[in-house]
C-alpha cells in the first residue's frame, strides 16, 4: 500500500462535492455532443443557410449532417489505444481541442466541402470524448451511485442538444448569415472550456494504478472517500484495484483486440448491441432531424423550429428520473419499459402522418414528445452499460469498439433519414419502432443485471468466476481420479445447463447465473 501525499489544500474539493464536480464537468464532454445534434437540425431548415448552400438536395443535407459520424467513427476505434496511452483526462483534452478545430472551420466556411471537413474533424473530437468521458465516469464512481453519476451525464447531453435548438431559435431572428455562423461558433467556445477545465481534473486511479502510478491513484481515491489519506475504504479500494491488476498481469491477459475477442466475446457483442440499438429506436431521426419531422406534419418555418424546442426541454425533464431510479429499479427494468413505449409512440406517429387529418400536426409533436422523453428515461444513458461490463485490461479497447458502433449506425440513420422521410414518408416511423421491438427482445433474454456491482466483481454477473473455480476444481478431480475414469467423472466435467440453452444464448456464452451476482465478500476465495 503506497503512502498517500498529505492534504495539498484544506479549500480543495474532496468526497461527494468533488465527485459532482467531476461528473458536473465531464458531462460537458456529452455536452458538446448534444450540442452539435442539435444545432444542425435548426440550421438546415434556416432560410439564409438554404440560400448560402444553393438550396441542398436531401442528400447535401444529409451528408452536411452525417458525416460528422465519419470522422467519430474513426477516432472511436482508435480511442481504445489512446485511452490507454495519454490516459483519460489527456484524451479528455485532446478530444476537445480537436472538436473545437472543427468547429471554428463550420463558422467560418466558404462553401459545401469545407463545411464537410469541418464537420469530420469535429467528428474525431466528438468520437474520442464519447468513448473516454462514459468509461472515466465509470472508473470514478463508486458501485453504488455509478448510474446515477451516469444518468447526470446524459442529462448534460440533452442539456446540450436542448440549448443548440434554442439558441438556434432566437437567432432564426438574425437577418443574415449570422442566423446559422453564431450557432456554429459556440460549439468553440464550448470546446475550449472543456479542454481547459480537463486540465486541472484528477485522472482516473484505476487508469493510474493499472500504469503503476499507484501514490497518485491512491491520492485520487482517497480524495473521492473525503481526503483522508487513512481511510479503511479507501484502502480497501485501492488494494481491491491492484489485486485485480495484479492479478490479470500473472495470468498473462493479453490487451489485443484478438485476446479481448477470444476471451470476452458475449461482453463485446452485447456492448456493441447495446449502441447500435440506442440509434436504430430512431432518436436521432428526432434530434437530428426534428424541425423537418414537424414540417413533414403541417408546422412551418419558425413554427417547426419552436416545437423542436418545446420538445426538447420535455426531453431534459425525462431525463431526471433515472438519476434516482436507475440504481434502484437496476438498468434492464428501465430498457424494457422504454422500449416499450418507443415502439408504441413511433407507431402512432406513422398512423398520424398515414391519416393526414387536421388534427396530426398537434397529435404528432404529441407522440414525438412521448417518444423522446420514453429514450430519455431509458436508452439514452445506455453508454453507461459497456463501460461497467467490460474489464479494466480491455475496457478502454472494447468501449471503443462499442462507441463505433454507435457511430456507423449514427451515420446510417442520419444519412438515409432525408431520403427515406422523401421515399417511404410515414413508414419511416413504424420501421424504427420495429426496432424498439427488437431491442425489448434483446435486454429481456441477453442482458444481465449491473446495478451495484463493483467493477472489479463484474466477472461474477457473467458467471466466469464460477467457471474458473468449477475448471480448477475438475482439474484437481481429474489429477486425484486418474485410475478412476468413469462416466460420471467425464459427465461432471461438462457445464451443466449448455444443453438447454437457445442458439443465439449458447453464440454469445449465456450462463445461466445472470441474475445470481452476490457481493463478494472478505474471506471468499
Amino acid at each position: 500500500m503506497p503512502p498517500a501525499s498529505p492534504s495539498r489544500s484544506r479549500s480543495r474539493l474532496v468526497g461527494q462535492p468533488l465527485l459532482y464536480a467531476i461528473s458536473i464537468f465531464a458531462s460537458l464532454g456529452v455536452f458538446l455532443f448534444g450540442y452539435d445534434q442539435g444545432v444542425m437540425s435548426g440550421v438546415i431548415t434556416g432560410p439564409y443557410f438554404r440560400k448560402y448552400f444553393n438550396e441542398p438536395s436531401a442528400i447535401e443535407v444529409g451528408t452536411m449532417v452525417a458525416v460528422l459520424e465519419i470522422g467519430a467513427f474513426v477516432t472511436s476505434l482508435a480511442a481504445g489505444q489512446i485511452g490507454d496511452g495519454l490516459g483519460r483526462r489527456g484524451t479528455l483534452f485532446s478530444g476537445a481541442v480537436v472538436f473545437a478545430i472543427g468547429g471554428a472551420i463550420q463558422t467560418f466556411t466558404t462553401g459545401f466541402w469545407v463545411m464537410v471537413v469541418g464537420r469530420i474533424i469535429s467528428g474525431l473530437g466528438v468520437g474520442l470524448l464519447s468513448t473516454i468521458v462514459p468509461i472515466y465516469q465509470s472508473e470514478i464512481s463508486p458501485p453504488d451511485h455509478r448510474g446515477a453519476l451516469a444518468c447526470m451525464e446524459f442529462t448534460g447531453n440533452i442539456f446540450g442538444y436542448a440549448s443548440s435548438v434554442w439558441i438556434d431559435y432566437f437567432c432564426s431572428f438574425i437577418e443574415s448569415d449570422m442566423s446559422w455562423r453564431i450557432p456554429l461558433f459556440i460549439q468553440c467556445i464550448i470546446g475550449a472550456i472543456l479542454a481547459l477545465g480537463s486540465i486541472v481534473m484528477p485522472e482516473s486511479p484505476r487508469w493510474l494504478i493499472d500504469v503503476d502510478r499507484d501514490e497518485e491513484g491512491m491520492r485520487v481515491i482517497a480524495d473521492l472517500h473525503g481526503g483522508d489519506p487513512e481511510d479503511l475504504v479507501a484502502k480497501a479500494e485501492f488494494q481491491e484495484i491492484k489485486d485485480r491488476v495484479i492479478f490479470e498481469r500473472e495470468s498473462g491477459e493479453g490487451r489485443t483486440y484478438a485476446v479481448m475477442w477470444k476471451r470476452y466475446k458475449k461482453r463485446v457483442l452485447l456492448a456493441m448491441s447495446s449502441q447500435a440499438f440506442a440509434q436504430l429506436n430512431g432518436i436521432n431521426v428526432i434530434s437530428y432531424y426534428a424541425p423537418r419531422v414537424f414540417e413533414e406534419a403541417g408546422w412551418v418555418g419558425r413554427d417547426a423550429i419552436l416545437m423542436t424546442g418545446i420538445n426538447a426541454i420535455i426531453y431534459i425533464l425525462s431525463t431526471l428520473p433515472p438519476w434516482y431510479l436507475v440504481d434502484r429499479w437496476g438498468r434492464r427494468f428501465i430498457l424494457l419499459t422504454g422500449a416499450v413505449v418507443m415502439a408504441l409512440a413511433l407507431g402512432m406517429t406513422g398512423w398520424w402522418m398515414y391519416i393526414d387529418v387536421p388534427e396530426t400536426p398537434q397529435a404528432v409533436v404529441f407522440c414525438v414528445i412521448v417518444f423522446n422523453a420514453a429514450f430519455g428515461y431509458s436508452w439514452g444513458p445506455i453508454p453507461l452499460y459497456p463501460p461497467e461490463i467490460l474489464p479494466l485490461t480491455v475496457r478502454a479497447k472494447g468501449v471503443s469498439l462499442s462507441t463505433a458502433t454507435n457511430w456507423a449506425f449514427n451515420f446510417l440513420v442520419g444519412e438515409m433519414t432525408p431520403i427515406l422521410q422523401e421515399s417511404i414518408e410515414w413508414r419511416l416511423y413504424p420501421m424504427h419502432g420495429f426496432f424498439c421491438v427488437c431491442s425489448f427482445i434483446l435486454v429481456y433474454f441477453l442482458y444481465p443485471e449491473t446495478k451495484g456491482v463493483p467493477l472489479e466483481e463484474m466477472d461474477a454477473v457473467f458467471g466466469e468466476e464460477e467457471l474458473e473455480e468449477r475448471l480448477e476444481d475438475e482439474e484437481s478431480e481429474r489429477a486425484s481420479l486418474m485410475s478412476r475414469r468413469s462416466s460420471r467423472s467425464r459427465r461432471s466435467a461438462r457445464l451443466p445447463g449448455a444443453a438447454g440453452q437457445g442458439l443465439v444464448s449458447r453464440l454469445l456464452g449465456r450462463t445461466d447465473g445472470r441474475a445470481s451476482y452476490e457481493p463478494i465478500r472478505d474471506g471468499d476465495e
